[in-house]
């Protein structure tokens, strides 16, 4: 018996965009944990708890997808002071392992 897919397990990510890497393959800009659900950087900076996270960007140019709280945190938290955006991204780099291994067990089936 087939049953209907919620919508909230539909994840909306460009045609570009790489395929999801394996868990433990490098991290490849492919978006899918990020759109997903949110990590503790969303919860606790943006007050996301549901959905694809707002930080995540689109980079045609690199066909990524990247965080753009790494990327420039204060255009997503405007009340960061600039003299510390650069200590808070490699903070938020190490808190959420950017660019190491593929930790999401979501999977993406293009359709």
């Amino acid at each position: 018996m087939q049953t209907q897919r919620d919508l909230s397990d539909v994840i909306w990510l460009q045609v570009d965009a790489p395929a999801k890497p394996s868990l433990g393959e490098a991290c490849n800009g492919c978006g899918v944990c990020c759109a997903a659900e949110t990590c503790p950087v969303s919860r606790v900076f943006l007050w996301q708890w549901r959905g694809s996270c707002r930080a995540l960007e689109w980079h045609a140019d690199l066909k990524q997808y990247r965080c753009g709280m790494l990327l420039h945190a204060s255009h997503y938290l405007p009340y960061l002071p600039r003299s510390l955006e650069a200590r808070f991204q490699r903070w938020i780099r190490r808190w959420i392992a950017a660019d190491t291994a593929c930790d999401s067990p979501s999977e993406a089936v293009p359709k």
